[in-house]
């Protein structure tokens, strides 16, 4: 059969990703844009053609500002920790160690554990009695309000991100690590550099592609992140961990206001494109130069 379609045995190949991104992300995506032109708040039935009034509306209000800065908070502190911690992870456990698939199953095990499960655990440990306000209080401190106070919010639910994430980017690091030359390791034995300097020269560098996909990745994650917040805080308080795509949801299918949620839908999606590509210039700049 490919010998008389030989040339268009490639798009056949391609031909069944291509249509599951049709189905699963274009056609959604050019509804959201067609929704986010209408009103819906009077009714959902009968929605009313308003052009840009809904993107006017967005960049008028003073709670997408407010979730749009939690947002880059929870992006600017989950991704740096979730780039770097299990790089230095899958760094050491990469050595010649006793144990070593014992740790990996360890430090991997809340990446198997259900979100919804992690954060009903971590919501328990937060609560005003629970185990880590009773070590506050043990080290002669006042109980600390790790979701009812809006200075501890975001950053009590952002841990829980981190803990499930851990172990998931160190495996993708390890799998890096096992395509750098061991000879290169031993050249730098022989120039008597020391275990900062070998990684810094020959770790980082070769697996630099790897590190712009984890960081991409992460912050891809830390911009659509939902279910730890709606199972701990519900956005609150006070909006303080409340982020755009729980905003979405909030405006979408508790105020059934579609047309304001599909604006702030598409309005994510040029950030998160937007971020993408600087990560790609950033760390894999050289690809790209003609």
């Amino acid at each position: 059969m490919f010998k008389y379609y030989g040339k268009y045995a490639p798009y056949l190949f391609l031909l069944p990703a291509g249509i599951v991104l049709l189905i699963f992300f274009f056609i959604p995506f050019f509804q959201t844009v067609i929704l986010s032109f209408y009103d819906y708040s009077a009714s959902i039935y009968h929605p009313v053609f308003t052009g840009m009034e809904n993107y006017l509306k967005l960049f008028q209000s003073p709670v997408f500002y407010k979730v749009l800065w939690n947002t880059f908070l929870y992006l600017f502190v989950a991704v740096p920790v979730l780039a770097i911690f299990p790089l230095f992870i899958a760094i050491l456990i990469n050595q010649k160690i006793k144990g070593v698939t014992l740790y990996k199953i360890l430090i991997y095990l809340p990446v198997i554990v259900s979100i919804v499960v992690a954060a009903i655990a971590f919501k328990w440990l937060y609560a005003d009695q629970g185990i880590l306000n009773y070590l506050v209080t043990l080290l002669g401190f006042n109980p600390v309000g790790w979701l009812t106070d809006p200075n501890w919010a975001l950053y009590s639910v952002i841990w829980v991100t981190i803990w499930k994430g851990i172990g998931y980017y160190m495996i993708i690091y390890l799998a890096a690590l096992m395509s750098v030359p061991k000879e290169l390791y031993e050249a730098c034995d022989i120039d008597g550099a020391n275990f900062l300097t070998k990684h810094l020269t020959v770790t980082i560098p070769h697996i630099m592609p790897t590190i712009a996909l984890v960081t991409t990745i992460s912050a891809i994650s830390a911009m659509k992140v939902f279910a730890e917040i709606y199972v701990m805080t519900k956005g609150g308080p006070l909006n303080s961990s409340k982020t755009i795509v729980y905003y979405i949801y909030e405006r979408a299918f508790e105020n059934l206001d579609l047309g304001y949620a599909s604006a702030m839908a598409v309005v994510l999606l040029v950030i998160v494109m937007i971020f993408s590509l600087i990560n790609i210039f950033c760390f894999e700049r050289n690809k790209y130069q003609i």
